[in-house]
């Protein structure tokens, strides 16, 4: 997929979000306090705790909503097996040691084939991935706030010359493609959570709640995820404390004890994604997004840091969003579950 279709991707997604802030404008504005979170030297998940995962029992659970952005509906009653999930995102240092062992290499580090791109300027052939960048100006240009950095990759997220996961060990993984995160969940016996698994568990047990923690949002002023607070793009007033990831576990885990299910990053599931979650139009691979005709798109869910009241407002278990299999991003991880034997 050549990477000028990679980098239109990045922009229908921004397109996407923005338009869709019309769509959830009745919505009752979030309070207007400045609510607290956690803060930079708070005490997150213990090493030891960050490789856990949860048994998630088995049942029955409405999923999708209505009132919001029109792909999470219509809502249906699904029945979901018993599972086990991670309780946290899959981290830098969990990433590292699957890297180390096996000498896997992901898509945004690998040179990119010319046969695969014909007619593109082969200076643009370089690895990398997209990376968000705050406008100087509240008007910016979609391009201003993502840009294709050359070399951005998991090991170095801001591109060359910027912070690198080195002290970032417990910060989740970024830049992570679909075959990245599968490739992972391979290795260590498990698979990608389907989008049902993962919406059921990211409830954790409140049925048609709005939230995974309920349906107000900063609860007795406290930030229950790491989300976007301020004018995105141009003004992150940083309430939550953490202006870009953060290390996983610093918020307060849902019902079923998982965190970060919302905001901080994005998370890839196994369904292909279609724009109505009608069986007769959603009929499987590849996939279809019609802002991208003809791209393979999954679904990713949960929404990331840089979700705001004003933009993207996809920080909730229903919400979902298309993306082109080969594209990872700045704020785009994973995490994954294990399936009990036949």
């Amino acid at each position: 997929m050549a990477l000028v279709r990679k980098f239109s991707a990045i922009i229908l997604i921004v397109v996407a979000a923005v338009a869709g802030y019309f769509v959830a404008s009745a919505w009752k504005p979030m309070a207007k306090n400045a609510a607290t979170g956690p803060g930079p030297a708070a005490a997150c998940a213990k090493p030891a705790a960050q490789a856990e995962m949860a048994w998630i029992e088995g049942g029955v659970f409405t999923q999708g909503a209505t009132g919001f952005y029109p792909e999470e509906g219509p809502p249906r009653t699904l029945e979901v097996k018993g599972f086990w999930i991670d309780k946290f995102e899959v981290t830098n240092a969990q990433f590292s040691e699957f890297a180390a062992a096996t000498g896997y290499v992901t898509v945004a580090e690998r040179e990119p084939d010319p046969q695969h791109f014909p007619g593109l300027d082969p200076a643009l052939l370089t690895p990398g991935s997209a990376v968000f960048v705050m406008p100087t100006a509240a008007d910016g240009k979609l391009t201003q706030w993502w840009r294709f950095i050359p070399g951005a990759n998991w090991r170095e997220p801001a591109g060359p010359g910027g912070a690198t996961s080195a002290g970032r060990e417990h910060h989740p993984v970024v830049h992570i493609a679909y075959e990245d995160a599968l490739a992972y969940a391979n290795w260590k016996g498990r698979a990608l959570p389907t989008e049902a698994q993962w919406e059921y568990a990211a409830r954790g047990g409140l049925e048609q709640a709005v939230f995974a923690w309920g349906d107000e949002f900063s609860p007795e002023g406290k930030h229950q995820a790491n989300t976007w607070q301020g004018m995105f793009p141009a003004l992150n007033a940083n309430e939550d404390g953490f202006p870009g990831t953060a290390p996983v576990g610093c918020f307060p885990a849902n019902g079923y004890g998982l965190h970060d299910m919302i905001g901080n990053v994005w998370e890839w599931v196994d369904d292909w994604y279609h724009p109505r979650r009608d069986p007769k139009t959603a009929t499987g691979a590849p996939g279809h997004d019609p802002r991208q005709p003809g791209v393979p798109v999954k679904v990713i869910k949960g929404g990331s840091y840089l979700c705001a009241e004003n933009y993207c407002r996809r920080y909730r278990p229903a919400a979902r969003h298309p993306q082109e299999l080969a594209l990872g991003a700045a704020h785009l991880g994973f995490r994954t579950v294990k399936n009990p034997a036949p």
